[in-house]
Protein backbone atom coordinates (compact mmCIF):
# COMPACT_ATOMS: atom_id res chain seq x y z
CA UNK A 1 0.00 0.00 0.00
CA UNK A 2 1.22 3.56 -0.71
CA UNK A 3 2.27 5.06 2.01
CA UNK A 4 -0.07 7.89 1.64
CA UNK A 5 -3.40 6.17 2.62
CA UNK A 6 -6.20 6.05 0.69
CA UNK A 7 -8.45 8.92 1.64
CA UNK A 8 -12.07 7.79 2.34
CA UNK A 9 -14.77 9.28 0.91
CA UNK A 10 -15.86 12.51 2.53
CA UNK A 11 -19.32 12.09 4.65
CA UNK A 12 -21.98 14.33 3.02
CA UNK A 13 -22.80 17.12 5.09
CA UNK A 14 -26.01 16.95 7.05
CA UNK A 15 -28.67 19.57 5.86
CA UNK A 16 -29.69 22.28 8.16
CA UNK A 17 -33.25 22.38 8.65
CA UNK A 18 -34.87 25.35 7.59
CA UNK A 19 -37.69 27.24 9.64
CA UNK A 20 -40.78 26.88 8.15
CA UNK A 21 -42.39 30.41 6.67
CA UNK A 22 -45.61 30.01 6.92
CA UNK A 23 -47.66 30.91 4.52
CA UNK A 24 -48.95 35.00 3.65
CA UNK A 25 -52.46 35.75 5.33
CA UNK A 26 -52.31 31.93 7.03
CA UNK A 27 -52.17 33.38 10.43
CA UNK A 28 -54.59 34.56 12.85
CA UNK A 29 -58.01 35.77 12.10
CA UNK A 30 -59.06 37.67 9.35
CA UNK A 31 -60.72 41.29 9.80
CA UNK A 32 -64.21 40.36 9.83
CA UNK A 33 -63.56 38.02 12.77
CA UNK A 34 -62.35 40.05 15.03
CA UNK A 35 -65.19 41.07 16.89
CA UNK A 36 -66.66 38.40 16.22
CA UNK A 37 -68.05 36.02 19.14
CA UNK A 38 -68.77 35.90 22.71
CA UNK A 39 -66.37 37.01 25.30
CA UNK A 40 -64.64 34.89 27.94
CA UNK A 41 -65.96 34.99 30.87
CA UNK A 42 -62.62 36.63 31.89
CA UNK A 43 -63.35 39.26 29.56
CA UNK A 44 -66.60 39.96 31.03
CA UNK A 45 -64.83 40.00 34.26
CA UNK A 46 -62.57 42.98 32.93
CA UNK A 47 -65.65 44.83 31.85
CA UNK A 48 -66.63 44.69 35.16
CA UNK A 49 -63.25 45.69 36.71
CA UNK A 50 -62.70 48.25 34.21
CA UNK A 51 -66.26 50.48 34.90
CA UNK A 52 -65.46 49.18 39.16
CA UNK A 53 -62.33 51.70 38.39
CA UNK A 54 -64.37 54.68 37.11
CA UNK A 55 -63.14 53.45 33.25
CA UNK A 56 -65.23 53.04 30.72
CA UNK A 57 -64.81 49.53 28.02
CA UNK A 58 -64.40 51.61 24.09
CA UNK A 59 -64.97 48.00 22.55
CA UNK A 60 -63.99 44.80 23.01
CA UNK A 61 -62.01 42.43 20.57
CA UNK A 62 -60.33 39.56 19.69
CA UNK A 63 -56.24 40.02 18.73
CA UNK A 64 -55.71 39.24 15.45
CA UNK A 65 -52.71 37.43 15.70
CA UNK A 66 -53.48 35.20 18.77
CA UNK A 67 -57.31 35.72 18.83
CA UNK A 68 -56.93 36.62 22.76
CA UNK A 69 -59.47 38.94 24.02
CA UNK A 70 -58.47 42.97 24.72
CA UNK A 71 -60.82 46.00 25.72
CA UNK A 72 -59.32 49.34 24.42
CA UNK A 73 -60.20 51.29 27.94
CA UNK A 74 -60.32 55.21 28.60
CA UNK A 75 -58.52 54.71 32.67
CA UNK A 76 -58.63 57.31 35.07
CA UNK A 77 -54.72 57.78 34.96
CA UNK A 78 -55.21 57.94 38.95
CA UNK A 79 -56.02 54.11 39.01
CA UNK A 80 -53.14 53.21 36.32
CA UNK A 81 -49.47 53.01 37.39
CA UNK A 82 -46.07 51.70 36.60
CA UNK A 83 -45.40 47.58 37.13
CA UNK A 84 -43.05 48.17 40.54
CA UNK A 85 -40.04 45.92 38.51
CA UNK A 86 -39.57 48.28 35.33
CA UNK A 87 -36.56 49.93 35.26
CA UNK A 88 -35.55 53.71 36.57
CA UNK A 89 -37.75 56.88 35.32
CA UNK A 90 -35.81 59.16 32.18
CA UNK A 91 -36.86 62.06 33.64
CA UNK A 92 -35.42 63.58 30.10
CA UNK A 93 -37.38 61.22 28.01
CA UNK A 94 -41.09 61.97 30.28
CA UNK A 95 -39.92 65.52 29.91
CA UNK A 96 -39.78 65.64 25.57
CA UNK A 97 -42.64 63.55 25.50
CA UNK A 98 -44.45 66.22 27.69
CA UNK A 99 -43.21 69.04 25.55
CA UNK A 100 -44.66 67.05 22.77
CA UNK A 101 -48.18 66.07 23.51
CA UNK A 102 -49.24 69.65 23.34
CA UNK A 103 -47.69 70.25 20.36
CA UNK A 104 -49.69 67.52 18.43
CA UNK A 105 -52.47 68.37 21.00
CA UNK A 106 -53.74 64.80 21.27
CA UNK A 107 -52.24 61.39 22.12
CA UNK A 108 -52.96 58.23 20.32
CA UNK A 109 -50.14 55.81 22.08
CA UNK A 110 -52.47 53.40 24.27
CA UNK A 111 -50.48 51.59 27.29
CA UNK A 112 -51.27 48.00 27.79
CA UNK A 113 -52.46 47.35 31.44
CA UNK A 114 -53.83 44.40 33.64
CA UNK A 115 -55.51 44.64 36.80
CA UNK A 116 -53.95 44.83 39.83
CA UNK A 117 -55.02 43.60 43.14
CA UNK A 118 -56.27 46.85 44.42
CA UNK A 119 -58.87 47.52 42.22
CA UNK A 120 -56.96 49.22 40.14
CA UNK A 121 -54.66 48.65 36.33
CA UNK A 122 -50.61 47.86 36.21
CA UNK A 123 -48.93 48.67 33.06
CA UNK A 124 -45.64 47.22 31.93
CA UNK A 125 -44.85 49.42 29.30
CA UNK A 126 -46.26 53.11 29.84
CA UNK A 127 -44.37 54.50 32.71
CA UNK A 128 -42.85 57.68 30.53
CA UNK A 129 -46.29 58.87 29.31
CA UNK A 130 -47.96 58.15 32.60
CA UNK A 131 -45.34 60.38 34.04
CA UNK A 132 -46.00 63.11 30.96
CA UNK A 133 -49.89 63.17 31.16
CA UNK A 134 -49.60 63.61 34.61
CA UNK A 135 -47.36 66.48 34.36
CA UNK A 136 -49.89 68.24 31.91
CA UNK A 137 -52.37 67.54 34.29
CA UNK A 138 -54.64 64.68 32.26
CA UNK A 139 -57.67 63.13 33.65
CA UNK A 140 -57.63 60.21 31.30
CA UNK A 141 -55.08 57.59 29.61
CA UNK A 142 -56.29 54.92 27.15
CA UNK A 143 -55.22 51.48 27.41
CA UNK A 144 -54.96 48.20 25.98
CA UNK A 145 -56.28 45.65 28.64
CA UNK A 146 -55.98 42.60 28.89
CA UNK A 147 -56.68 40.35 32.01
CA UNK A 148 -54.38 37.74 31.89
CA UNK A 149 -51.91 39.29 34.56
CA UNK A 150 -49.06 37.47 33.56
CA UNK A 151 -48.78 39.60 30.52
CA UNK A 152 -47.36 42.21 32.72
CA UNK A 153 -44.46 40.41 33.55
CA UNK A 154 -43.31 40.18 29.67
CA UNK A 155 -42.04 43.49 29.65
CA UNK A 156 -38.77 43.24 27.65
CA UNK A 157 -40.50 41.71 25.11
CA UNK A 158 -43.54 44.33 25.04
CA UNK A 159 -41.62 47.27 26.10
CA UNK A 160 -41.16 49.79 22.57
CA UNK A 161 -41.68 53.15 24.60
CA UNK A 162 -37.77 53.60 24.87
CA UNK A 163 -35.00 51.64 23.93
CA UNK A 164 -33.44 49.12 27.03
CA UNK A 165 -29.50 49.75 27.49
CA UNK A 166 -27.97 46.33 29.12
CA UNK A 167 -28.56 48.36 32.37
CA UNK A 168 -32.63 48.79 32.28
CA UNK A 169 -32.28 45.21 30.85
CA UNK A 170 -30.91 43.72 34.15
CA UNK A 171 -32.70 45.86 37.02
CA UNK A 172 -36.16 44.64 35.28
CA UNK A 173 -35.12 41.45 35.64
CA UNK A 174 -33.86 41.64 39.00
CA UNK A 175 -36.77 43.11 40.04
CA UNK A 176 -38.99 40.41 38.36
CA UNK A 177 -37.19 37.86 40.37
CA UNK A 178 -37.39 39.17 43.49
CA UNK A 179 -41.06 39.68 42.92
CA UNK A 180 -42.13 36.26 41.80
CA UNK A 181 -39.95 35.28 44.75
CA UNK A 182 -42.11 36.85 47.18
CA UNK A 183 -44.88 36.35 45.41
CA UNK A 184 -47.15 33.31 47.16
CA UNK A 185 -49.09 32.73 44.34
CA UNK A 186 -45.73 31.50 42.39
CA UNK A 187 -43.98 29.70 44.90
CA UNK A 188 -42.01 26.64 43.47
CA UNK A 189 -42.00 28.77 40.01
CA UNK A 190 -38.42 28.56 38.60
CA UNK A 191 -35.97 30.78 36.37
CA UNK A 192 -36.67 28.19 33.76
CA UNK A 193 -40.24 28.23 34.17
CA UNK A 194 -40.20 32.23 33.01
CA UNK A 195 -37.34 31.98 30.81
CA UNK A 196 -39.24 34.07 28.46
CA UNK A 197 -39.74 36.99 30.77
CA UNK A 198 -36.32 36.74 32.05
CA UNK A 199 -35.08 36.97 28.56
CA UNK A 200 -31.40 35.48 29.41
CA UNK A 201 -30.09 34.07 32.68
CA UNK A 202 -27.06 36.26 32.71
CA UNK A 203 -29.09 39.10 33.06
CA UNK A 204 -30.50 38.11 36.68
CA UNK A 205 -26.63 38.18 37.85
CA UNK A 206 -25.85 41.20 36.75
CA UNK A 207 -28.93 42.98 37.71
CA UNK A 208 -27.89 42.16 41.34
CA UNK A 209 -24.45 43.42 40.61
CA UNK A 210 -26.52 47.19 39.22
CA UNK A 211 -28.32 47.07 42.65
CA UNK A 212 -25.25 47.25 44.24
CA UNK A 213 -23.64 49.39 42.51
CA UNK A 214 -25.24 51.69 40.09
CA UNK A 215 -22.48 52.46 37.95
CA UNK A 216 -20.96 48.80 37.55
CA UNK A 217 -19.80 47.76 33.95
CA UNK A 218 -21.73 45.28 33.03
CA UNK A 219 -21.19 45.46 29.30
CA UNK A 220 -17.37 44.81 30.00
CA UNK A 221 -18.41 41.17 31.60
CA UNK A 222 -21.57 40.51 30.22
CA UNK A 223 -20.20 38.02 27.38
CA UNK A 224 -18.61 36.23 30.49
CA UNK A 225 -21.63 35.85 32.21
CA UNK A 226 -23.90 34.94 29.26
CA UNK A 227 -21.46 31.96 28.59
CA UNK A 228 -21.10 30.42 32.59
CA UNK A 229 -24.70 31.40 33.61
CA UNK A 230 -28.03 29.06 32.74
CA UNK A 231 -31.40 29.17 33.85
CA UNK A 232 -32.17 27.26 36.94
CA UNK A 233 -34.71 24.70 37.44
CA UNK A 234 -34.78 25.49 41.48
CA UNK A 235 -37.45 27.39 43.16
CA UNK A 236 -36.94 31.09 42.39
CA UNK A 237 -35.93 32.47 46.17
CA UNK A 238 -33.25 29.48 45.88
CA UNK A 239 -31.65 30.59 42.65
CA UNK A 240 -31.28 33.83 43.62
CA UNK A 241 -29.38 32.94 46.40
CA UNK A 242 -27.05 31.43 44.06
CA UNK A 243 -27.39 34.39 41.85
CA UNK A 244 -26.08 37.31 44.71
CA UNK A 245 -22.93 34.51 45.46
CA UNK A 246 -22.10 34.63 41.89
CA UNK A 247 -22.57 38.55 42.06
CA UNK A 248 -20.21 39.21 44.85
CA UNK A 249 -17.44 37.49 42.74
CA UNK A 250 -18.58 39.69 39.76
CA UNK A 251 -18.18 42.54 41.92
CA UNK A 252 -15.17 41.26 43.33
CA UNK A 253 -13.73 41.06 39.48
CA UNK A 254 -14.67 44.19 38.71
CA UNK A 255 -12.30 45.86 41.69
CA UNK A 256 -9.13 43.83 40.66
CA UNK A 257 -10.19 45.16 37.21
CA UNK A 258 -10.49 48.33 37.99
CA UNK A 259 -6.86 48.10 39.78
CA UNK A 260 -5.81 46.94 36.83
CA UNK A 261 -7.08 49.74 34.51
CA UNK A 262 -5.14 51.97 37.12
CA UNK A 263 -1.87 50.90 36.38
CA UNK A 264 -2.71 50.98 32.73
CA UNK A 265 -3.40 54.94 33.34
CA UNK A 266 -0.06 55.22 35.02
CA UNK A 267 1.70 54.00 32.38
CA UNK A 268 0.75 56.60 30.00
CA UNK A 269 -2.46 54.94 28.75
CA UNK A 270 -5.86 57.04 28.38
CA UNK A 271 -8.81 56.31 26.80
CA UNK A 272 -12.55 54.84 27.54
CA UNK A 273 -11.91 51.08 26.49
CA UNK A 274 -9.44 50.81 29.03
CA UNK A 275 -11.73 48.41 30.73
CA UNK A 276 -12.83 46.00 28.28
CA UNK A 277 -9.00 45.76 27.18
CA UNK A 278 -8.33 44.11 30.88
CA UNK A 279 -11.09 42.03 30.55
CA UNK A 280 -10.68 40.45 27.04
CA UNK A 281 -7.15 39.87 28.07
CA UNK A 282 -7.92 38.24 30.90
CA UNK A 283 -10.90 36.24 29.62
CA UNK A 284 -10.54 32.56 29.66
CA UNK A 285 -13.14 32.00 27.30
CA UNK A 286 -12.05 34.41 24.72
CA UNK A 287 -10.71 31.54 22.60
CA UNK A 288 -12.57 28.71 23.27
CA UNK A 289 -15.48 28.25 20.54
CA UNK A 290 -18.67 26.78 22.69
CA UNK A 291 -20.17 23.79 20.47
CA UNK A 292 -24.18 23.29 20.77
CA UNK A 293 -23.71 19.90 22.93
CA UNK A 294 -20.86 21.12 25.44
CA UNK A 295 -21.27 21.68 28.76
CA UNK A 296 -20.89 25.61 30.26
CA UNK A 297 -17.75 26.78 31.41
CA UNK A 298 -17.71 26.68 35.52
CA UNK A 299 -18.25 30.16 36.86
CA UNK A 300 -16.35 30.35 39.85
CA UNK A 301 -13.36 28.57 38.16
CA UNK A 302 -13.81 31.06 35.42
CA UNK A 303 -14.25 33.98 37.54
CA UNK A 304 -10.96 32.94 39.64
CA UNK A 305 -9.09 32.34 36.49
CA UNK A 306 -9.98 36.36 36.16
CA UNK A 307 -9.67 37.85 39.45
CA UNK A 308 -6.05 36.10 39.40
CA UNK A 309 -5.46 37.16 35.87
CA UNK A 310 -6.16 40.77 36.48
CA UNK A 311 -4.22 40.80 39.77
CA UNK A 312 -0.93 39.73 37.37
CA UNK A 313 -2.12 42.34 34.55
CA UNK A 314 1.03 43.70 32.98
CA UNK A 315 0.61 47.00 31.48
CA UNK A 316 3.80 47.07 28.85
CA UNK A 317 2.45 44.14 26.98
CA UNK A 318 -0.64 46.57 25.69
CA UNK A 319 0.21 47.80 22.61
CA UNK A 320 -1.00 50.83 20.48
CA UNK A 321 -2.92 48.42 17.96
CA UNK A 322 -4.83 47.05 21.27
CA UNK A 323 -6.45 50.31 21.75
CA UNK A 324 -7.38 50.98 18.07
CA UNK A 325 -9.34 47.71 17.84
CA UNK A 326 -11.26 47.99 21.33
CA UNK A 327 -12.22 51.48 20.07
CA UNK A 328 -13.30 50.25 16.76
CA UNK A 329 -15.08 47.55 18.11
CA UNK A 330 -16.66 48.97 21.16
CA UNK A 331 -16.89 48.68 25.01
CA UNK A 332 -20.09 46.97 25.25
CA UNK A 333 -23.20 48.11 25.51
CA UNK A 334 -24.02 49.08 29.27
Amino acid sequence: MSPRAKQLPKKPATPRKRKTKPAAGSVGLEASEVTGGAPTAAAVQLRAQIEAAGGTEIAAYREPFGGFWVALAALPLAKVKPTPYQRELSKAHAERLATVIPKVGRFLDPVIAVPDDDGGFITPNGMHRLSALGSLGAKTIIALVMPEPEIAFRILALNTEKAHNLKDKALEVIRMARAIAADPKKTGTSEADVAFELEQASLITLGVCYETNARFSGGAYNSVVARTEAFSTEPMAESLELREAHAQRLLELDVAVTAAVGRLKAAGWNSGYLKPIVVARINPLRFVKAGKDDARPDFDKTIDRMIEGAKKFDPSKVKAADMAIASAVGGGEE
